[in-house]
């Protein structure tokens, strides 16, 4: 098949596929970074919010018909996704719909995974889809789903399951699977206590990465089997998966970037030592995950903010930041910034250092502090002459330490009441 072909087959699968994102989990790995909004609206990479990820992958693949499902403390990521991807061509059948948990069926919240997507099943039918992506809201990555839909087509799938190698203690925390000499799945286990390494190399295992490709009619039949099972707890993962591998073609789909690496940078920032160092990542000269990437551009909620300023130029009061990133609206007055992220609208006043420092919007950092290995959230105003980062045991009195020493700091651990959406 001819390259051009190729591109003509993918685009049409992707026009009749409905992509559906889980953004309705807390995330409570990520401590109070969670406690006013759902992981999936946790900012990330200096202006964006880790939804947007998966959303530009769906847009960017040729996927324009999205569906966001929704549950946990959902007013920022409901405010983010209508200000944000409002673009989408209603008339020309795009979308990106916000389900909510909505007592669509005679439940309430959503249960589980496959409960969430089960809920919504007058909604896909009404849509019509051939096929039905879905994907977790809350890692970040760049894949172009087009090849993993082509590959499901070609080889008659009813269910592909993207995946990719994690080590053995990694693999605890997600679905670890075993393939055939063809990648159909033969075994699957939804984190378990010893992941099975996969075979001639002991150290490894292979994981779900929580995206699934479905025929939409028989993953309709499938949600309604299991629905009626009053023994399932009605996940993806734990359940569905399973119960199909003995009878079904199942197939796992390996994992490559946008730029064909195998394996591709994938993230989960679910911890916030983990969130941490994947914002810090981005600051290296040639990093992993490419931000700058215009032919395969990063979407999101663009603030009409003004440019960043560093103002002072003396000796001793330098408004400086080196190895770092500086988002707009963020005033340097007088202070030194070090491999750091900075947020929109962050102001750092005179004689501060700050260093190792993911910083989220709207912060105000006093002057003469010295800040190193923090997570400073939404609305934080850090009074002059505060130190944090140096004394582990005097943070982990005030603040939220990690097992790495990442101190996350939030308005109401400084006891202020930060009003605006988080």
């Amino acid at each position: 098949m001819s390259d051009n072909n190729s591109t003509r087959f993918v685009s049409r699968l992707t026009r009749d596929t409905l992509a559906l994102i889980l953004a309705g989990g807390r995330g409570s790995r990520l401590k109070q970074l969670t406690d006013w909004r759902a992981k999936p609206a946790v900012p990330f990479g200096g202006k964006f919010r880790i939804i947007d990820f998966p959303l530009s992958n769906c847009v960017n693949s040729g996927i324009r018909r999205v569906g966001v499902l929704s549950q946990y403390k959902s007013h920022s990521l409901v405010k983010h996704i209508q200000q944000g991807w409002g673009f989408m061509g209603g008339q020309l059948g795009e979308f990106v719909e916000l389900l909510p948990a909505s007592q669509r069926t005679e439940k309430g919240w959503y249960e589980g995974t496959a409960d969430a997507v089960y809920q919504n099943l007058d909604i896909l039918r009404n849509h019509g889809p051939e096929y039905v992506l879905i994907l977790a809201g809350d890692h970040i990555y760049k894949m172009d789903y087009g090849d993993m839909l082509a590959d499901h087509v070609e080889k008659g799938a009813d269910m592909t399951i993207g995946c990719l190698t994690v080590s053995l203690e990694e693999a605890k925390a997600f679905g670890v699977m075993s393939v055939d000499a063809a990648n159909r799945i033969v075994a699957f286990d939804e984190k378990p206590d010893s992941p099975n390494p996969i075979p001639g190399q002991d150290d490894v295992a292979l994981a779900s990465m929580g995206i699934y490709i479905f025929n939409a009619a028989f993953l309709y039949e499938q949600l309604v089997k299991d629905a009626d099972n009053q023994d399932s707890t009605h996940d993806f993962g734990h359940d569905i998966i399973p119960s199909l591998i003995k009878n079904y073609k199942v197939l796992a789909h390996p994992y490559k970037d946008v730029q064909g690496n195998d394996p591709g940078y994938w993230r989960d920032v679910g911890t916030i030592d983990a969130f941490w160092s994947g914002n810090l990542e981005l600051i290296g000269i040639t990093p992993e995950l490419n931000i700058y990437d215009s032919d395969w551009p990063i979407w999101t909620h663009q603030e009409q903010l003004p440019p960043a300023k560093f103002v002072f130029n003396d000796d001793n009061r330098r408004g400086m930041a080196v190895d770092s990133m500086i988002s707009g609206g963020c005033v340097i007055s007088g202070a030194t910034v070090s491999h750091s992220v900075l947020f929109s609208n962050v102001t750092v006043h005179s004689y501060a250092i700050v260093e190792d420092a993911v910083v989220l919007p709207e912060v105000n950092i006093g002057r003469n502090c010295r800040l190193k290995n923090v997570v400073l959230d939404k609305g934080c105003d850090i009074p002059p002459g505060t130190v944090i980062g140096e004394d582990s045991v005097a943070d982990a009195e005030k603040y939220e330490v990690s097992p790495n020493g990442v101190v996350l700091v939030t308005p109401e651990m400084l006891g202020q009441n930060y009003r605006h959406v988080r």
